[in-house]
């Protein structure tokens, strides 16, 4: 996890409108306000690097409440979509969505087609950042 976190420190430029990293409290906040969980690799992410932009895969934030990638407002979309609400969004890809399960697993929900969730599995949010949102 460390390395993963010093390499997206060390490799992301400056963004146009950066957002801050959140704190427990606004975690806290996020949770109470809105019912979900957070596991704890997302609630390690989001203390760590929920401020980086960087690459076509954009994680989920919580200090911008006015921005695309808002937790709450993509887990709103991906309830509607049928995602278990025991799955919290990590990342939108087009319509589709990065979930983390209570396990701290990362999965994929597909919307298109049948939808449902994928085969495709990544052990943590950490494995989930270097084997697919880093590559981009």
């Amino acid at each position: 996890m460390k390395d993963v976190i010093q390499y997206i420190r060390d490799t992301h430029g400056p963004e146009e409108a950066p957002v801050h990293l959140p704190d427990e409290r606004l975690l806290a906040r996020i949770e109470e306000e809105h019912g979900i969980r957070l596991p704890a690799g997302l609630r390690e992410f989001l203390l760590h690097v929920g401020d980086v932009e960087r690459g076509r895969l954009e994680p989920v934030t919580v200090t911008d409440e006015g921005g695309y990638t808002y937790l709450p407002e993509l887990m709103a979309i991906a309830w509607d979509q049928g995602v278990p609400r025991d799955l919290i969004v990590l990342c939108e890809d087009e319509g589709d969505f990065y979930l983390v399960g209570p396990d701290d697993a990362v999965v994929f929900w597909s919307c298109g087609g049948t939808g449902g969730l994928t085969e495709d599995r990544w052990d943590s949010v950490w494995h989930w950042a270097r084997e697919e949102w880093l590559r981009f």
